[in-house]
């Protein structure tokens, strides 16, 4: 125990009026009670209590350190309750970070909206396809996707990705539909160059076997939106998320291809630092961006 212990120790047995009694409120044994408030005294160089058989009576220099010890208890014990309150509780301030597409998509609105539920709390969002550094960047929570390496992190799974291959009506017209996914090499694909793995890569199923097919192509991106855009403009082939081209394949302004094909699907991940407790406006947000992504299941699956 610190001499600011042995002081809290000290006005409790005080108030208590014995060694005995503070000892069994604390879990201890009345001579290490008895050893805390010696070795007080003798950090101080003063006597504070005389001790008698029956009773304990002050000297003018305990009751001067009882005084001041009082307060410093009290002010301890209202720290660590407004400290576990504030646990708690949504209000504070964190820095976030989440991918583009999500971002965009729903991210921005649901944060937006947990802000508004809780207005004693803002958050910063920065929206990157990095993956930051969670601790050394300052971040107090990550959305990522894709395969997760750094172990002391804490994460938590909070959807699955499904990708799809698809290109818009007047490129299919003008360079024919391609049968099978090997025959994408006789296509110009549009590259999404984002961070889990090479951009040429893209990987399809047969049965429960999976394979993968190298592509080529004269544009890359690491933005999501802007690969959407060329592929819309009619310059070739992508392979990207669904949530990203769910509303252009239903309207019919993107086809599909290959459906039922395509092996990859990437986790969506909440990463936050290790905590022993962590506060309970981090677990809540992740709870309610775990149900904006739910909200939005169909648009992650083939």
């Amino acid at each position: 125990m610190s001499c600011t212990d042995d002081l809290i120790l000290f006005t409790r047995v005080v108030e208590l009026g014995s060694f005995s009694r503070a000892a069994e409120e604390l879990s201890m044994t009345a001579s290490v009670v008895s050893k805390h408030i010696a070795r007080l005294e003798e950090a101080l160089g003063v006597q504070l209590l005389y001790r008698t058989t029956r009773r304990l009576r002050l000297t003018e220099a305990g009751e001067q350190l009882y005084l001041n010890g009082r307060e410093i208890r009290q002010l301890s014990q209202e720290a660590f309750e407004q400290a576990s309150g504030f646990g708690q509780q949504v209000k504070g301030h964190l820095k976030i970070s989440v991918p583009t597409i999500s971002g965009e998509l729903l991210l921005a609105r649901a944060v937006a909206e947990f802000c508004a539920q809780h207005p004693k709390l803002s958050i910063d969002m920065s929206m990157d396809n990095r993956f930051v550094d969670v601790i050394g960047e300052g971040y107090d929570l990550a959305i990522r996707t894709g395969f997760l390496e750094d172990s002391s992190l804490i994460s938590r799974h909070i959807i699955d990705s499904q990708w799809v291959v698809c290109a818009s009506p007047s490129y299919l017209k003008r360079r024919g539909v391609p049968n099978t996914p090997q025959s994408l090499a006789n296509h110009a694909c549009l590259l999404y160059d984002y961070h889990t793995e090479g951009a040429r890569e893209w990987h399809f199923k047969a049965g429960r076997q999976t394979y993968t097919v190298q592509v080529t192509g004269g544009f890359s991106t690491d933005n999501a939106a802007a690969l959407r855009q060329a592929a819309l403009a009619g310059f070739g082939v992508i392979y990207v998320p669904r949530c990203l081209v769910h509303l252009d394949l239903v309207s019919g302004r993107l086809t599909q291809l290959f459906s039922g094909q395509v092996a990859k699907s990437l986790g969506v991940f909440a990463i936050y630092p290790f905590t022993r407790h962590p506060p309970f406006r981090i677990q809540h947000l992740i709870e309610h961006i775990r149900q904006a992504y739910l909200e939005m299941a169909e648009y992650f699956r083939d």
